[in-house]
This record gives structure tokens, C-alpha cells and sequence, in this order.
């Protein structure tokens, strides 16, 4: 049959990326609590594709997929990038897994337990013979406005924010511990289940706390950089302000140099 796909570009212009986005997949990821923990990631696979080349082969992707064992881990991860560009006869591939991980999380007071979700993602690339592989979780939390907070003879204006991490690591790095280092920056983690003396501790330690998008997004920054197995971070912090007919945010990108052998 024809190969339509590998004549020739009306157009002969190189593409930076083709490929597929949206598909579904079972996923298995690394859970510091259970062990594993099992998911279902959205997944999206490209290459480049050169001058010469009408079109990319669709089928190879979801084939590429179809032969990945489906645990996420840095050297499977890495296998199905290769496998992906020998299957493409691509110089470059990309591969992005956006999935739900749940953690139970105890109410401070009660102790009454709930399962929280946090947007994740696992992107890696493989670039002239390089890897890189990118690890990152969207965290809610809750903020409490200082200005508000200072100028106010009664309470302040609190919101809910979302604090994104996205970090390369000499190592690996537990999902657990980039959201511990988010919800320590804000004034005060969000629960899934709160009782009545649940809300009065949060709702306390929260004004007791009061912190710009700033603040959180230096302190995450802090800790990132503070990190033993963080090579290279980025955090962005959003409030969803509660007063106003906007959102706030602030970001930050840091690298660290590695370590002089002593």
C-alpha cells in the first residue's frame, strides 16, 4: 500500500513536534505509603519530523504505548522514549503523563481521614542523545492576605491558591515530598474532610499565618533549593482571590550547580 506519510512536504519544512495527545492510559506510580498506587494518566507523545516528510506515522505511537509495561519509573520512562524515536526515526521525542495521584490526609483536630487528589506530571525528552525527565504536582492550598489581615479591625480576605512545582532531580524524588514543601509554605494545607474543630484549627493557624503569593512562592523556592536530589526547579504559585475579579500569582526558576567534590 501506499506510504503516503513519507513522501515529500508540499511545504518542505521542518516540524518541531507531531504526535498524539489525549490518550488514556492505566498507570502504575510510586506511592510512599502503599508502595504503588495505580492511575490513569492522559498522555501525550511527539517527535520532530523533518523537511522531507508529508506526514508522521500515527499508528507507531499508540504501538510504542502498546508495548510499554506501564510502571512509571526513570529507566522505563527512558526505554519508551527510545523505543519511541527508533519506531518514528526521529532525532527527538517527548512524551508528557498527566495523571491524578490520591493521598489520605488526616484533619489536624479529629484525625477524621480523606483522600485528596493532586494534578501531577511526568514529561521527559530525549534530544540528541540527551534525556531529561521533569517530575511535577499541582497543590492546593490556602492563603491568607497580610495586607488584608493588617488593615482590617475584623478578619481578612483567605483563598484558595495552587502552588506548582516542576523539578528535575540527581535522584529520585518522592511526589509526597514536593507537596509537604508546598503546604508548608502556604497559611494552611486544605483538607478533604474537616469536623467543627477542624475548621476553628485551620481557620487559626491559617490567620495566624498570612502570606502572599510571594511569600509562598519564595519559601517553596527555599526549600527546592534546599533540596539534596534537586538539580533544577520551577514553582509557580496562583491565589484565586476571593475580593477581586482576578487571580495573583508569582514564579520563580532555579538551578543548582553540583557539588565540588570535597
Amino acid at each position: 500500500m501506499q506510504d503516503v506519510q513519507s513522501g515529500p512536504a508540499e511545504v518542505p519544512i521542518p516540524l518541531d513536534r507531531v504526535g498524539i495527545r489525549g490518550i488514556k492510559l492505566p498507570l502504575l506510580v510510586r506511592d510512599r505509603e502503599r508502595g504503588r498506587q495505580h492511575t490513569v494518566a492522559s498522555v501525550e507523545l511527539s517527535v520532530d519530523l523533518p523537511a522531507d516528510f508529508k506526514g508522521t506515522h500515527m499508528s507507531r505511537f499508540v504501538e510504542a504505548l502498546e508495548s510499554w509495561a506501564g510502571v512509571l519509573d526513570y529507566g522505563a520512562f527512558k526505554v519508551l522514549l527510545l523505543d519511541l524515536a527508533r519506531r518514528l526515526e526521529a532525532g527527538n521525542a517527548h512524551l508528557t503523563f498527566r495523571f491524578p495521584y490520591f493521598a489520605k490526609k488526616a484533619a489536624p483536630v479529629s484525625g477524621a481521614a480523606g483522600l485528596l487528589d493532586y494534578e501531577c506530571l511526568v514529561s521527559g525528552e530525549l534530544s540528541g542523545g540527551d534525556f531529561t525527565l521533569t517530575l511535577g504536582v499541582d497543590v492546593p492550598v490556602m492563603t491568607v492576605c497580610p495586607c488584608s489581615l493588617a488593615i482590617s479591625d475584623q478578619g481578612a480576605h483567605s483563598q484558595r491558591a495552587v502552588v506548582r512545582i516542576r523539578c528535575r532531580g540527581r535522584g529520585f524524588v518522592w511526589l509526597e515530598e514536593l507537596i509537604e514543601i508546598a503546604e508548608g509554605a502556604a497559611s494552611s494545607p486544605v483538607y478533604a474532610l474537616l469536623k467543627r474543630e477542624d475548621e476553628k484549627f485551620v481557620t487559626e493557624a491559617a490567620f495566624a499565618k498570612p502570606t502572599f503569593v510571594e511569600d509562598v512562592t519564595r519559601a517553596v523556592a527555599k526549600a527546592l533549593s534546599g533540596h539534596p536530589r534537586v538539580a533544577w526547579f520551577s514553582v509557580e504559585v496562583e491565589s484565586h482571590e476571593s475580593i477581586h475579579n482576578h487571580n495573583a500569582f508569582a514564579g520563580i526558576e532555579g538551578r543548582k550547580e553540583p557539588s565540588s567534590p570535597g
